[in-house]
């Protein structure tokens, strides 16, 4: 039960929040995360595991699966994005239209965006359009998924 109720520890203000906890775990937690010295914070995660042996785990089990979820997630999306702003960038028109596939539509931004890609001469300028590209590509990735998940 402690080794759970560390796992909370890790989590931010927001993802803590989003898991129904009682208000002196709660509090237990938001004091373990900001405790600085190693005795301290030890015998904070033993209350904290004490605390826990009075609170039902299976929801909070259940919500941190559920958040680490979501973490693997967002680090897929992030990734699959590299991966199509760097076909995009060298392949050009051709991975572009494998992208629109991919997502079963157009993106008139990222359309104008690789065209600028291709006709930059200078690093500096295809630097700031590859983030541009990268940032249209995610949130297309993004809603996809999201709307999959549903």
């Amino acid at each position: 039960m402690q080794s759970l109720g560390e796992q909370l520890i890790d989590l931010s203000s927001e993802q803590l929040a989003s898991i129904s906890l009682d208000d002196q775990l709660l509090e237990a937690v938001q004091t373990a995360k900001s405790m600085k010295t190693h005795g301290a914070l030890r015998r904070q995660k033993q209350l904290i595991g004490k605390l826990m042996r009075e609170a039902d785990p299976q929801p909070i089990r259940v919500a941190l699966d559920a958040l680490g979820r979501h973490d693997n997630l967002a680090k897929d999306v992030f990734r699959e994005a590299e991966q199509w702003r760097d076909r995009i960038a060298t392949e050009g028109s051709d991975a572009l239209a494998g992208f629109f596939a991919l997502i079963g539509g157009e993106n008139h931004e990222l359309q104008e965006q690789s065209k600028a890609y291709a006709n930059a001469t200078h690093d500096k300028p295809r630097r700031l359009i590859r983030r541009r590209i990268f940032s249209e590509i995610h949130k297309e990735l993004a809603s996809m998924r999201q709307n999959t998940s549903r």
